[in-house]
């Protein structure tokens, strides 16, 4: 981005981080705006990251790339092309912010600046209009202090520079003096007024924008997640979430410039008819080439950046646990080492170039703003040699045109920055907007109580942009007190049908009703999804793992309610995690996650134990399970099976999605998908005596695979059907 000044760079440090693909926790070395080697923290939360634009074909930036960008095309290296086929660029939503930033002007950005400011003032505002007034009132005071000043500096000369001893002058200027000296005090008052309420302001604002913004797209309905064009818009916004309180920040800057250049202007106006076109012909020039080198600079980056996420996603594998083995023994590391070299070669001829060409653009700025200011100065000795104009007042517009000169390069810099804000949180804007315009119904008719059963009826569901249907007229009953499984290869619709039970997808097709013990039914599409959501408990094959403590692990499956650490410890010991985690160093304390302090590493089999702790601490009526055993060892997944068939037992509706299906023979009720539809459903027993059956084909495959016969005569009997002559399992 356009960086300019400590803070900047600081964000652009945390942004670069980011873009350069960091772990979280871990510190990398990078470059900042002003070439020194920093660090920069990678945090969990992502921040924005510094991409190249993708451009449609047809668009202007394809048919004339910027300068820096095309170069950029034409200087990949050899081993970026082997290993990553080209340059290393990410796939988001706000790159497409580079044409804009490129083309980027002094005129776009005057035109841009009520925008900006009205943005800001309106979520000021709307947040903290005590310290939105304050702020404001800090800046106008401290713009009429600067005017005060100017007109005391010229009192003070006209007495200094009067016929007379220099004591009598001294005398008469002391009234000018104390005029000045009051100015500066009271500017020194109003600007710690002006940082103390921005402080209050800043973090209001962005903790308002960013809880619109996250409260809206967790309100979002899955299914509209789904649509590429409304995503898109979702995950741009995320990297507006700061941008208010830099705007504000800046703002506030912008503001203080403006309104000091504003009252030079007037006082040297009513000086002089002349002064004010010698401020603006000096002006000019300064602001013309800090736009162009701001330009430039952003440019720049943009190609160099390319090249530094390359070498650290390179660099990241040659550390990495995972990696260790194939670094060894495949010489992986050698490839990777090598590939470093060449790619940092190709990093520093890049960084010689840019260097030249700022330096040029540099040259060529400060040698047109020199000549102006010759030019200017040159008319000031006239007029002042001609008597044209009094010597105070030549004193007094030297030093409001070198002030103004140095706050107008800061001004548009500091625009410049805005500018760039202001697309960030204009993303944020419409990401809140489309949320809404997409966001699950608040509201609905109350579910039966208590609810007892789920019905769909011909449900089909259509993913956007699929090519066809994953589910296709399918019916299920799932009643409470039962457990109902859900079989069928890869791919079959069974993920997709646990998402439709739990309320996450609306079908496109068919009904899902909620149903209690007299058949009164609610719809799902009318339904208050929140009750829906509050009945239901959800273990999915790739639930999170979250980066907090074991308990929080565990309390979030009731993330609504406060934490109840006795039902934490039954629920675990329930899925057969308790003794684990209490004993470890840290207990219930412990970060389960490598890389903090107090972390500690599970295992996927204790990651799952700990996932189905937090589903039982739900509590909730319908259990939606998928895969709950894919990672355990035998005897777990025999206490974790038989865990699931007592909370059936205690009443709860038990829908069992997996591949092991020796567990499914004490499924009260089985349903076989294929390819989106339900073509068999019964007990085990029933469909194993389909011969040539689906389900009879794949339990005879796994059954095989040890060497066992699929006779039905063998197999159990569903849960608490006892065999004749035989003892019923436990």
């Amino acid at each position: 981005m356009l960086l300019h000044g400590k803070g900047r760079c600081t964000a652009h440090l945390r942004r670069t981080a980011e873009s350069l693909g960091m772990q979280p926790g871990r510190k990398t070395r990078v470059r900042n705006c002003g070439g020194v080697v920093g660090h920069a923290d990678a945090t969990a939360t992502p921040t924005r990251g510094i991409t190249l634009t993708q451009v449609e074909p047809d668009s202007d930036e394809a048919a004339n790339p910027p300068k820096a960008a095309a170069t950029a095309t034409t200087s990949i290296s050899d081993a970026e092309r082997e290993l990553y086929g080209g340059r290393l660029r990410y796939d988001q939503s706000y790159v497409r912010h580079e044409g804009p930033l490129t083309r980027l002007g002094f005129g776009h950005m005057a035109a841009a600046l009520p925008r900006m400011v009205g943005m800001v003032l309106r979520t000021g505002w709307e947040t903290d209009r005590r310290a939105l007034a304050a702020v404001v009132a800090a800046q106008l005071g401290q713009g009429v202090t600067a005017g005060w000043g100017l007109v005391a500096v010229n009192s003070v000369l006209s007495q200094l520079f009067a016929d007379g001893p220099t004591a009598d002058k001294l005398r008469e200027a002391l009234p000018s003096l104390a005029v000045l000296a009051v100015a500066a005090v009271a500017t020194a008052v109003l600007s710690a007024w002006s940082t103390a309420m921005s402080g209050r302001l800043e973090p209001q604002v962005e903790r308002a924008v960013s809880a619109r913004y996250y409260t809206a797209v967790t309100h979002v309905e899955v299914e509209a997640t789904e649509r590429p064009e409304v995503q898109r818009v979702l995950e741009a916004g995320k990297f507006g979430t700061d941008s208010a309180r830099s705007m504000l920040r800046l703002s506030v800057g912008v503001g203080n410039v403006v309104i000091g250049m504003g009252a030079a202007a007037i006082v040297l106006a009513s000086l002089h008819w002349a002064l004010l076109p010698m401020l603006l012909a000096i002006a000019l020039p300064k602001g013309w080439g800090a736009v162009r080198s701001a330009r430039r600079e952003y440019l720049s980056r943009l190609n160099w950046v390319d090249h530094r996420r390359a070498i650290a996603s390179l660099l990241a594998y040659l550390t990495r646990p995972h990696a260790a083995g194939e670094i060894r023994v495949h010489a992986a590391g050698t490839k990777l080492l090598s590939s470093y070299e060449e790619m940092s070669r190709q990093t520093e001829a890049e960084q010689r170039r840019l260097a030249r060409a700022q330096a040029s653009t540099d040259l060529v700025a400060g040698g047109f703003a020199g000549l102006a200011s010759l030019a200017c100065y040159g008319l000031l000795w006239w007029l002042l040699a001609s008597g044209g104009l009094p010597l105070a007042v030549g004193g007094t517009a030297v030093i409001a045109i070198r002030t103004s000169t140095a706050r107008l390069t800061s001004l548009v810099q500091q625009v410049n920055r805005l500018y760039e804000e202001l697309l960030f949180l204009t993303d944020t804007e419409d990401a809140i907007k489309v949320a809404g315009e997409n966001a699950i119904p608040s509201a609905g008719t109350p579910l039966p109580a208590p609810a007892l059963e789920v019905q769909t009826e011909a449900v089909s569901f259509t993913y956007p942009g699929a090519d066809g249907p994953s589910l296709k007229g399918v019916s299920v009953r799932v009643p409470r007190g039962k457990v109902t499984a859900l079989v069928g290869a890869n791919g079959s619709g069974k993920t997709t049908l646990t998402k439709v039970l739990a309320g996450l997808l609306l079908p496109s097709e068919g009904s899902v009703w909620w149903v209690d013990e007299s058949g009164e039914r609610v719809e799902l599409r009318e339904a208050d999804r929140a009750q829906v959501f509050s009945a239901v408990g959800l273990l999915a094959q790739d639930f999170p793992r979250w980066e907090m403590t074991a308990a929080a692990n565990v309390a979030i499956g009731a993330g609504d309610q406060p934490r109840d650490m006795d039902r934490v410890r039954k629920a675990a010991g329930d899925a057969g995690v308790l003794d684990l985690i209490e004993g470890l160093p840290h207990g219930w304390d412990s970060i389960v996650f490598k890389g903090y302090e107090r972390g500690v590493q599970l295992s996927g089999g204790q990651w799952q134990k700990l996932g189905s702790a937090r589903t039982r601490y739900r509590q909730a009526p319908f259990l939606l399970v998928d895969e709950p055993t894919s990672a355990l060892d035998p005897h777990a997944e025999i206490a974790s099976f038989q865990g699931l068939w007592s909370l059936a037992e205690e009443g709860h509706a038990v829908v069992l999605v997996t591949h092991r299906l020796a567990a499914t023979m004490r499924a009260d009720h089985i349903y076989v998908l294929d390819q989106g539809r339900v073509v068999e459903d019964g007990t085990h027993d029933e469909l194993m005596a389909h011969a040539g059956g689906l389900y009879q084909g794949m339990f005879t495959a796994q059954a095989a695979q040890y060497g066992l016969a699929a006779s039905t005569d063998l197999i159990p009997r569903p849960r608490g059907i006892q065999q004749p002559d035989q003892e019923t399992a436990s």
